[in-house]
């Protein structure tokens, strides 16, 4: 049984005629009776009957006409529904950002995306690149704004390089400069003996302040650790 023998049995049932059913699907009225039949012998029944140019259904059609009918319908719905997906007319996009980008890039990104897509629903979550490239991989997320190099690089994931950020450190008005008062520029020994805070395990930037300072001879020494960004930088 196919889609197209469908359409025309239905177009036949509804016009009671196979001239101006023809007519209404755009096909030949020779070739839309060649499919009648082909449907009618795959169900082993006649659809119709043909005398003195009257066409009525038969039980067999009667019982096929609504279960065509809906066939349609539910194929109309399922390519309208594809179109809005893919025209972005309307949906669902799970995003994973680290915080920073959640504070600092995402804002006026996303306000642009609504205004343009405004059917599209955008569930956000904050969250350390390690954490996010989890669950990327677990299908959790559609596409995550994390720190590269990934810290567990998969073939299954593709990523693109967007931006570039500078690493700074903020510290209380009230609080001596690291490195001294009137340095522009601090370096990552100076942050030895300083009380840091400083993000949870999984965020990319507590891995690379660790790292740095690894690389300089010390331990970092984190007094507090959480994972919003308004929060660590409230805790200077």
């Amino acid at each position: 049984m196919q889609f197209q023998q469908l359409q025309y049995f239905v177009a036949v049932a509804e016009t009671r005629h196979f001239t101006r059913a023809a007519e209404l699907v755009h096909v030949a009225q020779p070739s839309l009776s060649q499919q009648i039949k082909a449907l009618e012998r795959e169900l082993g029944a006649d659809l119709f009957l043909r005398a003195r140019g009257n066409i009525t259904l038969t039980d067999a059609g009667e019982a096929l006409l609504p279960l065509a009918r809906r066939i349609l319908a539910d194929a109309d719905t399922a390519r309208h529904e594809v179109q809005e997906l893919v025209q972005l007319r309307r949906g669902r996009v799970r995003l994973g950002a680290t915080p920073s980008l959640c504070t600092g890039l995402l804002p006026d990104v996303l306000r642009a995306f609504h205004d343009r897509y405004p059917g599209i629903r955008l569930l956000i979550e904050e969250g350390g690149s390690h954490d996010l490239v989890r669950e990327l991989a677990r299908g959790a997320l559609d596409l995550a704004l994390v720190v590269l190099p990934l810290p567990t690089p998969s073939p299954a994931l593709t990523t693109v390089e967007l931006l570039r950020e500078d690493l700074v450190v903020v510290s209380s008005p009230e609080a001596p400069a690291p490195g001294g008062p009137g340095r522009r520029t601090v370096r990552v020994a100076d942050l030895e003996g300083e009380r840091l805070v400083m993000f949870r395990h999984g965020y990319d930037l507590r891995e690379l302040t660790v790292a740095a300072c690894r690389a300089e001879g010390f331990e970092p020494d984190f007094a507090v650790e959480g994972g919003e960004m308004d929060a660590v930088l409230g805790f200077v």
